[in-house]
């Protein structure tokens, strides 16, 4: 089994072995992964933190040793959570990172940093501090990040930065925690799921005071919240239809 780091700022992680293969995440600056398949030109890997799947670029990561993968599994992560940073190498190169960066394994990029990081567990009450942070990023399908970011990436990033974990699409972040009956039942920082007509779950948002919503939908932006779904003032129509809420922390 190989390993790789991610040396980059931020570097897209596709559905198939190819430039032009649709992006269905992103890797960013130090996270690390499982190698499964390699190839000339790309490799198919599986990320530590949520085990999402896809192929990168060979040339966009650095190999690092098994024991590298071990240790870096049992290291607290450590985030950054100024919306742009830099880190800097030992021939003083600059390279810029963005919020939720990992700067656990800095030592093996030789790289250095001084900005803001966290590795501390938040309080929900938090959720909705660092949603804000987020706010009118453009919505980019796959994206991790505040210069483009989808709806399951965005509530990932939110809870990863307060320490807690999701699973990458709203489909899977769906199958996670307690499952709550009614929107009064839910407080600032849980996450309502919205399904299509055939009955899937495609988009996801984090529940705020007074029923309102913040989500990524063309970008991140405040909706009104109902029984319904989604109500977006500005054209007054229902965008998303509610199909369940669920209370993760």
């Amino acid at each position: 089994m190989q390993y790789g780091i991610c040396n980059l700022s931020i570097v897209p992680l596709r559905l198939e072995p190819s430039d032009t293969s649709e992006m269905v995440s992103q890797v960013l600056y130090g996270e690390y992964f499982k190698v499964l398949e390699q190839r000339k030109k790309w490799s198919k890997i599986r990320l530590a933190f949520d085990k999402y799947e896809g192929w990168i670029d060979n040339k966009q990561y650095k190999e690092i040793l098994d024991t590298d993968y071990k240790t870096l599994n049992k290291t607290e992560s450590l985030l950054t959570t100024d919306l742009v940073e830099f880190v800097q190498s030992n021939n003083n190169e600059l390279l810029p990172i963005t919020i939720g960066a990992e700067l656990s394994g800095l030592s093996l990029l030789g790289h250095s940093c001084d900005g803001n990081s966290t590795s501390v567990k938040e309080s929900k009450k938090n959720i909705l501090n660092t949603a804000f942070l987020y706010l009118n990023a453009p919505y980019l399908w796959g994206g991790k990040t505040p210069f483009g970011i989808d709806c399951s990436g965005f509530t990932q990033m939110v809870y990863k930065l307060n320490g807690h974990k999701l699973l990458r699409d709203a489909s899977q972040q769906a199958t996670q925690g307690e499952v709550l009956s009614f929107i009064e039942e839910s407080e600032p920082g849980d996450l309502a799921f919205f399904d299509n007509a055939e009955g899937e779950i495609i988009h996801v948002g984090i529940i705020m005071e007074d029923n309102y919503i913040i989500h990524a939908h063309g970008k991140v932006r405040i909706d009104r919240l109902d029984h319904s779904g989604i109500y977006n003032t500005e054209i007054q129509l229902h965008t998303h239809k509610l199909r369940v809420i669920k209370k993760i922390i």
